[in-house]
């Protein structure tokens, strides 16, 4: 149970706290305190602005800690996955295996397909350009 939830801790820090964290430094490299005062004072929402700014440096450095230590910088999520099999797959020929296996590989196709999708709405509006 404390391991769980230093893994939470350290999930919510990797995502959130360090993008915001490295905007501020390049805020203050850029224009020094009174850039990162600016942000506070002319946007609704600056924590979210500074988490948006600092994400592409976060990813960076999560992905070079990833290769010091596999983990390190993307933690690796717990997930449970459920898979409904039929009992009912009954292979007495060779007729029956390829046909089973002709089923198998068009559920493939279909997930390739909803990947390369999610993969596509996922590009940012600045890869798009």
């Amino acid at each position: 149970m404390e391991d769980e939830s230093f893994n939470r801790f350290r999930v919510s820090f990797m995502q959130d706290v360090l993008p915001l964290g490295l905007a501020m430094v390049q805020r203050i490299r850029n224009g020094g305190a009174g850039k990162v005062i600016e942000v506070f004072t002319t946007n609704e929402d600056p924590l979210n602005e500074l988490r948006v700014e600092g994400e592409s440096a976060a990813k960076d450095l999560r992905e070079r800690l990833d290769k010091v230590s596999p983990g390190l910088g993307n933690p690796v999520m717990e997930v449970s996955v459920n898979v409904d099999v039929p009992q009912d797959v009954k292979i007495q020929d060779e007729d029956s295996l390829k046909e089973l296996l002709n089923k198998i590989e068009h559920r493939l196709d279909n997930l390739k397909q909803l990947l390369a999708l999610e993969s596509a709405d996922e590009v940012s509006p600045k890869e798009q350009d």
